[in-house]
């Protein structure tokens, strides 16, 4: 049997004896010719409506996810048909925007900016990065691709992951209660999963010390809303986030205008970095599919939180 894929870019090199057909996720779904599809390449970053393809492909054998947190994806895939994510390439784009949010926030890059609006020249000294304690709550791939910049500009990291590596100088969870009150930056690179959940609330947000910068490039269900919304609010704690809990976040919600505090829309992984990567990665799967060779990034369906 011809072996077929969907793919959401044209200009990808298929090895000999796989055809392909284009969905970029933008569109109606594809109707027709999907009985022989065995590999399923999703169209990154489109909404939801590509993946309720997943049931109408009987041969499917591979999926392949560009996204590196998959767990919304995992129970859509049918028992059987093996999931592939994309690790590994988002990390320097997050990386960056992580770094990127800490300076603005220990710069108070949002004031400078309003004061260039008013074109006003009033100076005063700022927090620091170098020589900051900063609390890195997720140590897989992208959390190592963080911890280099920040090393890079000399702060004191302190890893943290599921569990405990002390061969690596990683700390486990458990020990969050220990570490937080030392902290002066918690960056979060959390999935959404039963474990991570609510794991910062309103205790360990209360442990941390005054002035603390809460920066969050996971999933925003790891972050406790209320809680960060009523330390935000009151000026004890900053925060600089890319995801929230909900997400978007609803007009008039007081975090959006609350002191210290950026957001962005959830846009850290789409730098122009991420697709070139991403393609060479589609290649290579297709390449080791056709091959009969093991794909890369397989997912198990059981990860606890990155690292």
């Amino acid at each position: 049997m011809t072996e077929r894929a969907i793919l959401p870019w044209s200009d990808i090199e298929l090895p000999e004896g796989l055809s392909a057909r284009l969905y970029d996720g933008r569109g109606p779904l594809p109707e027709e010719g999907l009985d022989d599809v065995e590999v399923y390449v999703l169209p990154y970053d489109t909404g939801a409506e590509p993946m309720k393809l997943l049931s109408r492909l009987p041969s499917l054998k591979l999926v392949q996810s560009l996204s590196a947190g998959v767990e919304k994806l995992i129970p859509l895939v049918p028992a059987g048909v093996r999931l592939a994510n994309g690790r590994g390439l988002h990390d320097l784009s997050v990386a960056e925007h992580a770094l990127a949010l800490i300076h603005a926030s220990q710069r108070n890059l949002p004031r400078w900016f309003a004061q260039q609006a008013a074109a006003s020249w009033v100076r005063e000294h700022t927090r620091s990065l170098a020589d900051s304690r900063v609390l890195l709550v997720g140590h897989g791939s992208i959390g190592r691709a963080i911890e280099r910049q920040l090393v890079a500009a000399e702060a004191i990291v302190t890893r943290v992951a599921s569990t405990a590596r002390p061969a690596e100088r990683v700390h486990g969870v458990g020990e969050l209660a220990e570490l937080l009150p030392s902290a002066d930056i918690v960056v979060l690179i959390l999935p959404e999963t039963p474990a991570t959940t609510g794991l910062f609330g309103a205790a360990e947000l209360a442990a941390l010390p005054d002035g603390a910068l809460v920066v969050n490039v996971g999933r925003g269900s790891a972050v406790d809303t209320a809680a960060l919304t009523a330390e935000a609010g009151s000026g004890r704690l900053r925060a600089a986030l890319d995801v929230v809990d909900p997400e978007p976040l609803p007009a008039g919600h007081p975090l959006w205008t609350a002191p210290g505090v950026i957001i962005t829309p959830h846009i850290a992984g789409g730098s122009a970095s991420f697709y070139p990567r991403a393609k060479r990665l589609v290649a290579e799967q297709l390449r080791r599919y056709a091959a009969g060779e093991e794909p890369l990034n397989l997912v198990n369906g059981k990860d606890g939180f990155e690292g």
